[in-house]
């Protein structure tokens, strides 16, 4: 191994690094992807989750000027071929190799910026573009990996990845509704007066989501085998996420973060397993 792909692991090791030390859940699930496939989604995850930091995190400092510097140097690491920041220089790797278009890229960067200014009394329009460069995207990006380069299969499986990519924000959205809407001052959903968050609110945004899960099940049933796993095990995480927070009063959304035990996330994974095992995925 050389200088330079010894710099490669490095970074890809970073990437890997902050997927399991921000989110146990989609680490434990990323170990079901192929590992060809594996440090791909480590590093476009590093990339969306540092951006995601600078908006929702670092209060203290200047988030306009962070997210400033974190697009500068994003883009110079993929104009220059190299970066010394191990997040850049790990996704741009991903992005150079898997043909990740640069729209989608730019349409995150676009929405995560929407969250620096003042995220309310959004009209439909604003609200689906945010979703799409918030989520949907990100799911493209993945999905780029997942066909490896088969652009027909690409074409095919978007819409459903799309569906996947929303209906995880949205329940992140109901799932997040305290911290948004009391410390963020954020209310994304149109048209909901989170003053007076009704159980008429909660279900049309339920039934949306809904809608959303079952369009994307049959994506995720058409994914190569090498990635398919791994989803269906976000998809099964999240869909438990939401049948919590479909049984949740309005009022305690507002109160409290529901979340999936422990226990139920080893259960899942291990159902996966024994799927994975008895070839019934």
């Amino acid at each position: 191994m050389n200088n330079l792909e010894i710099f490669n692991s490095f970074c890809g090791q970073s990437s890997k690094m902050v997927t399991e030390k921000y989110s146990t859940s989609f680490y434990k699930a990323s170990s079901l992807f192929q590992p060809e496939i594996r440090q791909h989604i480590y590093n476009i995850y590093g990339f969306v989750r540092l951006a995601d930091e600078i908006v929702d995190t670092f209060h203290d400092y200047d988030k306009v000027r962070l997210m400033a510097e974190f697009e500068r140097n994003y883009h110079s690491a993929k104009e220059n071929g190299i970066s010394l920041n191990p997040i850049l220089h790990s996704f741009c790797l991903t992005q150079r190799e898997k043909n990740i278009p640069q729209d989608l890229v730019d349409a995150f960067l676009h929405s995560m910026k929407m969250d620096l200014g003042d995220i309310k009394d959004l009209n439909d329009e604003k609200y689906n573009e945010y979703i799409y460069g918030s989520a949907e995207v990100v799911g493209l990006m993945c999905l780029k990996v997942f066909v490896n380069g088969n652009i027909a299969e690409y074409e095919k499986l978007k819409p459903y990845a799309q569906s996947l990519g929303a209906a995880f924000q949205k329940i992140n959205f109901l799932r997040d509704i305290s911290a948004d809407f009391l410390d963020l001052n954020r209310t994304y959903f149109p048209g909901v007066d989170f003053k007076n968050f009704s159980e008429k609110d909660k279900i049309e945004i339920e039934k949306d989501i809904a809608k959303d899960f079952e369009h994307a099940k049959i994506g995720i049933k058409m994914l190569p085998i090498s990635s398919r796993l791994a989803v269906f095990m976000a998809y099964k995480y999240y869909f438990n996420l939401f049948k919590k927070i479909r049984r949740t009063k309005p009022e305690l959304l507002l109160t409290k973060r529901i979340r999936v035990s422990n226990a139920r996330k080893m259960y899942l994974f291990g159902e996966m397993i024994l799927n994975k095992n008895l070839n019934l995925l």
